[in-house]
């Protein structure tokens, strides 16, 4: 993939983030913040398409027209609807954005719908897999049995991050959101995905912000690779993306423990401190758990990923 079809591709992702005009202060200020580090050979012309996108100055037409290859244009439609599918559910605005991009990149319209089908039964998985039909009481909390928990899905995020297919990169969000979920329900919490999300954005973890870099880790890496029609994964920097997605998911379970545990009285500031130190303990964990990760996606069934984050 070239040079100037990966800025397309992240003018036309950029374009999704804010196709609602709904993103706030803080989830601007992350995007920025990801277009601008995301590799140092690149960061100006990045921190370039940030401004260009923001101020109404790119063109989706123009990005889309940079796009020859087929399977280059379907992966950017792709990417561009999980995007807008990062934070929940699409927004009028996002669907005439997507159907406009879906036009300028000449894509068969029921292709184009099935997979915004998939993306969406993704984003929309619900946060518990289900009732155990065995269960009683409520037991105490097990720390240990927790901790394990979180590792697990730690490592399953990492797998995912290593694989080139859209919806894996997408199912970590909605991963985490269960995660979450399943930390503040040992603790005796009952949470719905906007207490889930703000808390996450509270530790500086946008959904939207946190995908757009993971589309720009892996464009920027290598790890996208066409050929003969077909997307393949390269190996590029697919080992810091494990380690991020690794560590990232580590340290929000383990904050969301810290903070449930506490009865919630946590002062936010504290809990941001302790996040940023578990980040970098994921980060120093993950090499311990490469082998891990590795056998973890090579399990992945990339065509069930719906049931995958279902089933977690």
């Amino acid at each position: 993939m070239t040079s100037q079809e990966q800025r397309a591709i992240l003018t036309l992702c950029l374009m999704a983030a804010f196709a609602d005009g709904g993103n706030d202060a803080t989830e601007r200020e992350q995007i920025r913040r990801i277009a601008e580090g995301l590799s140092a050979e690149v960061a100006q012309e990045l921190s370039g398409l940030y401004q260009d996108v923001l101020l109404g100055r790119a063109s989706l037409e123009t990005a889309a027209s940079a796009l020859a290859d087929p399977r280059t244009r379907q992966l950017a439609y792709e990417m561009a609807v999980c995007v807008c599918d990062a934070d929940g559910a699409q927004s009028p605005a996002e669907g005439d954005f997507l159907e406009r991009l879906r036009a300028a990149l000449a894509l068969d319209a029921a292709a184009s719908r099935e997979f915004a089908r998939a993306a969406a039964e993704v984003a929309d998985a619900p946060l518990e897999a289900g009732p155990d039909p065995t269960a009683t009481a409520a037991p105490a909390v097990d720390a240990q049995a927790l901790d394990k928990t979180i590792l697990n899905y730690a490592i399953l995020n990492g797998a995912l991050e290593i694989l080139p297919q859209s919806l894996a990169s997408m199912a970590i969000l909605p991963l985490q959101l269960k995660m979450v979920y399943a930390v503040g329900k040992a603790y005796g919490y009952e949470l719905d995905r906007g207490h889930i999300k703000d808390f996450a954005a509270a530790l500086g973890v946008g959904l939207t912000g946190q995908f757009v870099e993971q589309i720009g880790r892996k464009l920027l890496g290598g790890l996208f690779k066409v050929a003969g029609g077909e997307l393949f994964g390269g190996v590029g920097s697919a080992a810091t993306g494990a380690a991020f997605s690794f560590a990232t998911t580590y340290a929000l379970g383990q904050a969301a423990k810290l903070y449930y545990a506490g009865g919630r009285s946590m002062d936010m500031e504290q809990l941001r401190q302790m996040f940023a130190s578990l980040l970098e303990q994921g980060k120093t964990m993950q090499s311990n758990y490469a082998e891990a990760i590795r056998e973890k996606s090579r399990t992945v069934d990339v065509n069930q990923i719906a049931a995958l984050v279902r089933g977690q």
